[in-house]
């Protein structure tokens, strides 16, 4: 399978053989988690591998009892990660300046790419991955678990092992729906309604909001999945461990 197929084929898996990854394997994937682009070749990321059963036990209650976290036999976090650039600047009669929210986001955006290399690389091995959003809203306590300096930040968990389940394509919007050429072309309720028909049409889109009774899929997600408030106390928590890490002093 080449690479184009295999971004292609991209599932989401949250079932997991209890099944090893060989070591040459596992050092493949971070191996191409660090050949990604990077802002000034900084590589301001660090990713922390946790294959130990017991520290997998606690992650497993840090992530709300996702049971894939015990399932798969790697996980790997992703950190916006000043801490190591930041030294070297000193050691080098330089002087770092990157306490700031613009070089959190710039750190973010290396991890983030760096995540997305090891998932292709561990797709193109067979392997079976899932992001786990619940790294950021559960950063603080991350912090402690892994001990993070300052300047480090948690920004995406990746879960990584053989695939248990053979889930089918999910959906996705048309191309004009997230491309626009040249400038922004703002979309009308005609466009929208063409964007996201077929999305609305989908059987397991019924079932949701007969599930949840609900009157449209929007609905699912402004009501059950991401409501405001919610998105708004995770907002100050994180906030706060950016600021705790020392991202928010100018």
């Amino acid at each position: 399978m080449n690479a184009l197929e295999t971004i292609l084929g991209h599932r989401s898996i949250r079932k997991y053989k209890d099944k090893e990854i060989p070591k040459e394997v596992l050092d493949k994937v971070l191996e191409a988690a660090i050949r990604t682009s990077s802002t000034g070749n900084m590589q301001v990321y660090s990713i922390i591998v946790t294959k130990d059963s017991e520290r997998k036990k606690e992650l497993h209650k840090l992530h709300f009892g996702q049971d894939m976290v015990l399932e798969a036999p790697v996980l790997l976090t992703f950190n916006a990660d000043f801490n190591r650039f930041n030294k070297w600047c000193e050691q080098r009669k330089a002087e770092p300046g990157y306490d700031n929210y613009l070089s959190f986001f710039t750190a973010s955006i290396d991890a983030l790419i760096a995540a997305q290399n090891a998932v292709i690389a561990a797709e193109s091995f067979g392997l079976g991955v899932c992001y786990l959003g619940t790294t950021t809203y559960q950063a603080g306590k991350l912090v402690d678990f892994f001990n993070l300096p300052q300047g480090v930040v948690p920004v995406t968990t990746l879960v990584i092992g053989y695939p248990n389940e053979e889930p089918n394509l999910v959906d996705r919007l048309p191309a004009e729906g997230v491309v626009h050429y040249e400038e922004y072309s703002d979309f009308s309720e005609i466009d929208i309604d063409r964007i996201y028909r077929d999305k609305e049409s989908l059987e397991e889109t019924k079932n949701l909001l007969e599930e949840n009774n609900l009157e449209t899929l929007a609905q699912i997600f402004t009501q059950n999945r991401y409501p405001k408030q919610m998105n708004i106390d995770f907002s100050r928590v994180f906030l706060e461990v950016i600021k705790k890490q020392g991202f928010m002093n100018q």
